[in-house]
């Protein structure tokens, strides 16, 4: 039988070929670039969830690359941005970055992943959601990049490019002014995926970094395609499908994943994931092209757990949305610190320099800032006062990390606490700083899903946790 390819099968076929390890080789500083899916659960990737999602190309570069089984993010949009962005946990600014917001997050002049590059000679690009700073006045290049473009705020219309009426409705920009318009009509996953491939085509004797922060496969979940002036919708003559969706490339995968799936709601969610990865498969297909491809270090992570439900109504063309997403084997979901809102899939993959691994070790988004610090070299960041740990030895040189704790909380009002240190973790619900009587203590390698409470059997273990989320309490902002 004769394979035929497309000319980015091809290509992406070509990228996994085996190669020596050069990691530590510092002649020259990689590209960087950053991708963040939105709402994606531990479920909804394929690599996770093969029976049932379709993701060749995020597939396909975790296997090349290095792949955590333990990666945690903070519960929410906002507070994961500001955990990568800052490589220190939200609650140590004294603004309202422990929740999805629009306000301040953190000062200008506050140490970044931006700046820190900028610092060593980067160009430096955001194309996507920002969302730490809605207004003008905190946007992107007031923290480190030279161009932005995408939304301000959080989620938007996939089609209409608007966030939530009123004072933010009007989102989308390129460097900070908005653009009349809002570039209707086209799904805001190509949108942004058209900017990265812009920026990638840049010649300069300067390496790039760039946040890819996509807004799918958050709700408003619309998925026309070629049909664009027609909502997403139920099928009139047949509610359980949606109208066109036998027309619909992203519903309609080669492998027949999407049309296995009885649920109609879980259907959808699979196409926007499916046109995602197709996105980022366009994105390293023409770092390829440009012959870049084996000087840039790429990272992925979603930003949070599943959503779940979705009520509807927030954004343009907003359906209501039940039990949508892919089930995962843990407790919790978005805005959880239970594992299902915090636990979540991610990579890092830079051909030649990292070997294909599946590490265990448990690592945090706040390692991050201080991963890429070490690999371009950046010695001031040893005085950023980071909360992230350098990953390089576990990713280049298969070393081990220590127990260190890692820790959460969440909202502006926290009510959301917890904390884990080696395979042991706290867990308070309820506003109130947590005494040693108000916690829940799980194992998690022997209870990933935190169905058993342990407190009453292991006091001491509780109050091992307790003081060292006294320690990690005592740094946050008063």
């Amino acid at each position: 039988m004769k394979l035929h390819f497309t000319k980015q099968q091809a290509i992406l076929s070509s990228l996994f070929l085996p190669v020596a390890c050069i990691a530590g080789n510092k002649a020259q500083h990689p590209n960087v670039l950053v991708i963040i899916a939105d709402d994606m659960g531990w479920g909804d990737i394929g690599y996770n969830n093969p029976a049932h999602v379709y993701t060749p190309n995020l597939d396909r570069l975790a296997a090349a690359g290095a792949s955590f089984s333990k990666h945690y993010v903070m519960p929410q949009s906002t507070p994961t941005r500001v955990a990568l962005f800052t490589g220190r946990y939200p609650g140590r600014f004294p603004f309202s970055g422990k929740a999805a917001t629009n306000a301040k997050c953190f000062d200008i002049g506050t140490p970044t992943m931006a700046t820190m590059l900028k610092a060593e000679g980067y160009r430096t690009y955001i194309a996507g959601k920002w969302h730490m700073g809605s207004d003008s006045l905190n946007g992107p290049q007031f923290h480190g990049f030279d161009e932005s473009y995408g939304s301000m705020g959080g989620a938007c219309g996939m089609y209409d490019h608007r966030y939530r009426p009123g004072k933010y409705e009007q989102t989308w920009h390129r460097n900070q002014k908005r653009i009349k318009g809002n570039e209707d009509g086209v799904h805001v996953t190509d949108l942004v995926t058209r900017e990265a491939q812009r920026v990638i085509r840049q010649q300069s004797a300067n390496p790039f970094f760039m946040m890819l922060t996509y807004h799918a496969p958050h709700t408003p979940l619309d998925e026309r395609g070629d049909f664009t002036e027609v909502p997403t919708q139920r099928d009139p003559n047949n509610p359980d499908r949606w109208l066109n969706e036998d027309k619909i490339r992203w519903f309609n995968d080669p492998a027949g994943k999407i049309q296995r799936e009885p649920d109609p709601e879980k259907r959808l969610f699979l196409a926007a994931v499916y046109h995602l990865d197709d996105a980022i498969g366009r994105v390293v297909t023409t770092l390829q092209e440009e012959g870049k491809l084996e000087n840039t270090l790429i990272l992925f992570s979603s930003d949070n757990g599943p959503q779940v439900n979705w009520s509807g109504n927030a954004y343009p063309n907003d359906l209501k949305l039940t039990d949508f997403n892919q089930p995962i084997p843990m407790r919790g979901s978005k805005l959880d610190v239970y594992e299902g809102g915090i636990h979540v899939p991610a990579f890092m993959y830079w051909k030649g320099h990292i070997k294909p691994k599946k590490l265990t070790t448990p690592v945090h988004i706040i390692d991050w800032f201080p991963t890429l610090a070490s690999v371009v070299g950046h010695q001031k960041s040893k005085d950023y006062q980071l909360d992230g740990l350098d990953l390089s030895p576990v990713v280049f040189k298969n070393r081990q990390l220590q127990p260190r704790d890692l820790y959460w909380i969440w909202d502006n009002t926290i009510n959301r606490w917890a904390l884990r240190y080696g395979d042991w973790k706290i867990v308070k619900y309820g506003k109130g700083e947590p005494t040693l009587v108000e916690w829940s203590l799980y194992n998690l390698k022997d209870d990933p899903a935190e169905q058993t409470d342990l407190a009453k059997s292991y006091p001491e273990k509780v109050k091992e946790l307790h003081e060292r989320f006294l320690v990690q309490r005592a740094k946050d902002s008063k």
